[in-house]
């Protein structure tokens, strides 16, 4: 492995300081202790639990133990206890399975490398949504001075998926909410940053079930919620989606009031040109 890969690439081996080897040499021991002597990490990004799951690692745990270390810092405030920095979800569910202990590792961290290996783990295990992940780079600037660009190379994300992650947070509180309980995905809320009648939109999209392109779309022509009502049609929605997967093109139907409108097929090649007239000609 090379030494000098940072960030997501290296994984959580690299934040940890190599626990392994320190392991090895017994810098660094794993230990049992009392579930009742951990507590939640004040910096984990992740607010939001998914019962079921945790329900199904409950049982795993039940049959097979808790496998995996739960990563933790001494609690400076309170000796004999510690802070959660890794492990949460396994702590929860090593609860619902009745353990009285589980297998931690203890590390030596401060508050930055708390927070960016809470969100580390998190997001290479796709455990965050969106809004969770925005809150979490959201702490690294405000509380640690981190900036876009440093945030990126961090997270060996792109610098546009950090600005667009965290633009996700000028978003109204209800947005936010919808976004939250996987109501709206990140691409159809995206679009609404910005708009008047933001929320009235969202909730039209959701009733709708619009495509994240369609609110794109719309978007850009600068259309308020009572026209999306107008426009967005779920059998139309249908049809163009039939009509992409038949044709493997993207297609733009524009359907207006009256019932009139016009059925845009988009290509990029003179072989997409020619696939296109060869199924309209048949």
């Amino acid at each position: 492995m090379n030494p000098a890969k940072k960030g997501l690439g290296r994984g959580l081996s690299a934040l940890f300081g190599d626990i392994e080897k320190k392991t090895e040499s017994n810098q660094t021991h794993i230990n049992k202790v009392p579930i009742a002597d951990l507590q939640r990490n004040k910096y984990q990004p992740r607010t939001i639990f998914d019962e079921e799951k945790l329900d199904e690692l409950s049982s795993s745990i039940k049959e097979n133990g808790v496998i995996q270390p739960i990563a933790v810092r001494s609690n400076k405030y309170e000796p004999g206890k510690f802070e959660i920095i890794a492990g949460e979800r396994r702590w929860l569910a090593a609860q619902k399975a009745g353990l009285n202990e589980v297998p931690v590792v203890v590390l030596d961290v401060d508050d930055q490398k708390s927070l960016e290996i809470a969100i580390v783990e998190n997001i290479q295990r796709q455990d965050l949504n969106v809004i969770e992940e925005a809150k979490g780079y959201q702490r690294l600037i405000k509380e640690f001075g981190y900036d876009h660009v440093k945030i990126s190379k961090f997270m060996s994300k792109s610098r546009s998926h950090v600005s667009n992650t965290l633009r996700l947070l000028s978003l109204p509180e209800d947005i936010i909410g919808l976004i939250e309980e996987g109501k709206l995905t990140a691409g159809q809320a995206r679009p609404l940053i910005g708009m008047p009648n933001a929320s009235e939109v969202a909730e039209n999209i959701v009733k709708k079930k619009v495509a994240a392109r369609e609110v794109e779309l719309l978007a850009k022509r600068k259309k308020g919620g009572k026209n999306l009502k107008k426009i967005v049609d779920p059998n139309i929605s249908f049809v163009r989606n039939e009509i992409e997967s038949k044709l493997g093109l993207n297609v733009e139907i524009v359907n207006k009031k009256n019932n009139s409108g016009k059925i845009v097929i988009k290509y990029k090649s003179l072989d997409q040109f020619e696939l296109i007239s060869k199924k309209l000609r048949k």
